[in-house]
C-alpha cells in the first residue's frame, strides 16, 4: 500500500512540477504576430491549450489511481 501511495504522490507531483515548466516556458512567450493585434486570440489559445493539458493530467492521474487500486485489491 505504500509504495502505491507514494508512487501515486510522485506522479502527481512530476504533472504538476513539469506542468508548470511547460506553461511557463512554452506558453508564456507564445504570441501570434504578423496579422496585426490579436492579444484576445492569443490569450484564448493559451487558455485552451492549459485546459486540454490539465485534463490530460486529470485522466492520467485518474487511470494511475484505478491500477493502484486494482492492485490493492487483488492482494
Amino acid at each position: 500500500m505504500r509504495i502505491g501511495l507514494f508512487g501515486f504522490l510522485f506522479v502527481m507531483w512530476a504533472l504538476i512540477i513539469a506542468g508548470g515548466g511547460i506553461l511557463v516556458t512554452v506558453l508564456g512567450p507564445f504570441s501570434i504576430s504578423g496579422y496585426g493585434d490579436f492579444d484576445l486570440l492569443t490569450s484564448i489559445l493559451k487558455a485552451i491549450i492549459a485546459i486540454i493539458l490539465v485534463i490530460i493530467w486529470i485522466w492520467v492521474l485518474s487511470k494511475l489511481k484505478n491500477w493502484i487500486f486494482k492492485k490493492e485489491i487483488k492482494s
